[in-house]
This record gives C-alpha cells, sequence and structure tokens, in this order.
C-alpha cells in the first residue's frame, strides 16, 4: 500500500483541495492481490488504490470511455510474421499504467483509507491524472501512449488500432498494444532500443525480456518455432469446477441431432454456468479444437438447465485428457488460405444457421470464427454466403 500511495504521490494524480459545491464526490478502496506464476508460485502481492467510478456520471465527470484491445488474430499473425523473419521479439509491461492518463474533466475523490492527511481531515482529491477503476482511465491512457509514439514516427495500423508501425528508410518496426502489454519487433534492434529507452524517460517501463507469458498465454520458444499453450488456465478452470480428477472424455460434445429448445429443468447454479462458460470462452484463444462446443455452452447462459450443464461437464471432461494442447507456430512459406462454412438451420428453435471459418498463414492457424448469423436463412446457399461474406471479412 505504500508503495501505491509512493507512485501516486510521485505522479502528482491529485491535491488537495476543499470541496466544490455540487460537484459528485467519489469515493475510493483497496484492492489486493496475489501474482502467481505459470507454475503456481507465488510472484509478488500487490495492492492498488482504485477510485468507485460506478458512481461517476455521464457528461458531468465522464464522457468518451472507449479504448481498443489488439485483436488476438493480430497477435497470432505478429508472431508468425516475426518467427519466419526471424525477429526477436520484445515482451514489456508499463507500472500502474492508467496512472499516466491525463484527464480532461473535473473529478473529485475523497482521501485513500489509512492515508487520510491528519492537517487537512476535510480537503478532497481533485485528480489530475486517472487512476484505476475511472470510466475513461483505459482511454486516457491509450491515448498518452500513442500520441508519444506517434511523436517517434509511429502510424496507427489500418486493420488494428491496437497496432502501430514505423516504417522509415529499411527500418520496420511493429509496437502491439494491450492495454499495458507491449510487444515489440522488427528489423533493427538498435532503432527498437532506442524507441524502448524513450519510453522509459516517458513511463514507467519494465523490460520483461524475450516473449514467454503474455496475457496468460505461455509462449513456448524451441527450434520448430512458437507453441501457444493455456495449460496452467485449462488446469485452474478444471480445479475451480471441481473436476481437476474427473475423467476424460475422447470428443468435447457427443454425437447429436439438432439443438432443440430444452424442457429440461433449470440448473441449480446459473452463476456457476456462466462463470466456467466465460472461463471457456477465454480458453479458446489457443484451443480451436473446444470452439463449437464453447460456443454451444455460451447459447445457454441466460437460462441454463440440467442438461445443458451435462454438456458443459463433457467439455470440462474433454479439457482434461487434452490440457497439453495447444497452437503451433512454425516457420513456411507465408501462403494466405481460408476456408468457410455453415450448417443451415441448426438450431430447431430460432431456425438460425451457423457460420464457421478459419484462416491459415503457411501451416499456422491464425483467425477462426464459430458463430450463430443474426438473421433466419431461407436457404443453405443463403446461409453459406453469410459464412462466406464474415470470412471474407476477416482476411481483408
Amino acid at each position: 500500500m505504500t508503495e501505491e500511495i509512493t507512485a501516486l504521490t510521485n505522479q502528482h494524480n491529485w491535491s488537495l483541495v476543499p470541496q466544490p459545491p455540487n460537484k459528485p464526490l467519489l469515493g475510493c478502496k483497496w484492492t489486493f492481490k496475489t501474482k502467481l506464476l505459470p507454475n503456481g508460485q507465488v510472484d509478488r502481492y500487490k495492492a492498488r488504490l482504485v477510485a468507485l467510478g460506478y458512481n461517476q456520471q455521464f457528461d458531468i465527470n465522464y464522457t468518451e470511455i472507449f479504448s481498443p484491445v489488439a485483436k488476438m488474430p493480430t497477435i497470432r499473425l505478429l508472431l508468425t510474421i516475426a518467427l519466419n523473419r526471424k525477429w526477436s521479439i520484445h515482451q514489456l509491461d508499463v507500472s500502474n499504467a492508467f496512472l499516466h492518463g491525463d484527464l480532461q474533466d473535473d473529478i473529485y475523490m475523497r482521501q485513500p483509507p489509512r492515508f487520510v492527511d491528519p492537517e487537512n481531515l476535510d480537503l478532497v482529491c481533485k485528480l489530475h491524472k486517472s487512476l484505476y477503476g475511472l470510466k475513461q482511465a483505459p482511454r486516457q491512457w491509450f491515448h498518452k501512449l500513442t500520441m508519444f509514439l506517434q511523436t517517434q514516427g509511429f502510424r496507427f495500423s489500418r486493420s488494428d488500432p491496437s497496432l502501430l508501425i514505423f516504417h522509415k528508410a529499411h527500418i520496420q518496426i511493429y509496437f502491439l498494444i494491450y492495454v499495458d502489454d507491449f510487444l515489440v519487433t522488427g528489423n533493427d534492434n538498435s532503432a527498437i532500443q532506442h524507441i524502448l529507452g524513450q519510453l522509459q524517460a516517458q513511463f514507467a517501463l519494465k523490460q520483461l525480456g524475450q516473449i514467454s507469458l503474455f496475457l496468460g498465454i505461455q509462449v513456448i520458444q524451441s527450434t520448430n518455432g512458437y507453441f501457444l499453450t493455456q495449460q496452467h488456465y485449462a488446469m485452474k478452470i478444471l480445479y475451480d469446477a471441481g473436476y481437476a480428477n474427473c475423467k476424460p472424455a475422447p470428443t468435447p460434445v457427443t454425437p447429436a441431432s439438432k439443438h432443440e429448445q430444452s424442457t429440461d429443468s433449470p440448473f441449480h447454479d446459473p452463476t456457476l454456468y456462466r462463470k466456467l462458460a466465460r472461463s471457456l470462452q477465454y480458453l479458446t484463444i489457443t484451443r480451436p479444437d473446444i470452439a463449437f462446443a464453447t460456443n454451444v455452452v455460451c447459447q445457454r447462459m441466460q437460462d441454463p438447465t440440467d442438461q445443458d450443464f451435462k454438456a458443459l461437464k463433457r467439455l470440462l471432461r474433454y479439457i482434461k485428457g487434452t490440457v497439453t494442447y495447444g497452437l503451433p507456430i512454425t516457420t513456411s512459406p507465408l501462403e494466405l488460405r481460408s476456408y468457410t462454412d455453415a450448417d443451415w438451420a441448426s438450431d430447431a428453435f430460432d431456425r438460425k444457421s451457423i457460420s464457421g471459418y478459419c484462416t491459415f498463414l503457411g501451416p499456422n492457424l491464425i483467425s477462426w470464427t464459430i458463430k450463430k448469423q443474426v438473421t433466419v436463412a431461407k436457404s443453405s446457399t443463403e446461409a453459406e454466403y453469410r459464412s462466406l461474406t464474415a470470412a471474407i471479412f476477416e482476411v481483408i
């Protein structure tokens, strides 16, 4: 807690002022988290001061809040290109990233618990920079970081605003942003080190070396390339669900007819069902083999039944037997290929079709989607064309 307050003080995040009349006053609280390594060992203990941003009022102390994050296909694509061009990939992190964002709105907050100034008990904090918990904090941080990178010669990618590209003479540098985690790669290491030095002078940058663990995804390097796996995350899902020692299943779903509206009794704990379904969604980042089964499970999140939970248990048992599975990225000619398919009127209840496509760059699977179509297709041809359209959009 003392380290967090020291960081806030050094950043000049607020100043103590009398509370102005007719201005909303936000509260704040401390949150604590134990950061773990992939092997389960404790990395560090972290305390963070969080503003109670849920009390903010639109157009009074916030307006725009959207902040983009890198798409997963962009991350896989960047790893593939860097591997084939034999570029090193640097992983970076910023300490207290959101604290760097400058605020344009007048926001007042109570003094932090346990760190109230005894000589100024009646004063409140007027925030000058963003704080965790504020609605606009991610946007202000992204704006400040990207504005700085643009002064260094970077430009936004047309396909993903979280990817910035530096291209001058023979030098190419790619800078990928996912909130406060970055990947940097390029063909000139001296130019990369110069950029990192500029970032270090501006922000509290931590260089984590070669990529190894990014967004909870383990990146295992070998002579053949990279192997992306979420084995530790899969084990956590099984442990939280109570299936760490369950019997493995050979397939993620059972052979069945068209999905029909269930007449089974409602599942007794829908919160648990939704929690596991959301966790499985994140696991599909490196597990395309469970994408379809996860899509089916997530369609029942609103009102899950006992039969739906049986399908979810089947998927968990399959994950138990394939916990070491992942996504390989290897070197080869980078030929782009995409495949599409559609299952017409696969849901017997709403008669909607399922679209599916996958895109390869060389032998590397970089993008895939399993999604129910928004409207009802009148024919199998129409369903196929809609799936094809989605795939073409992704390729472009």
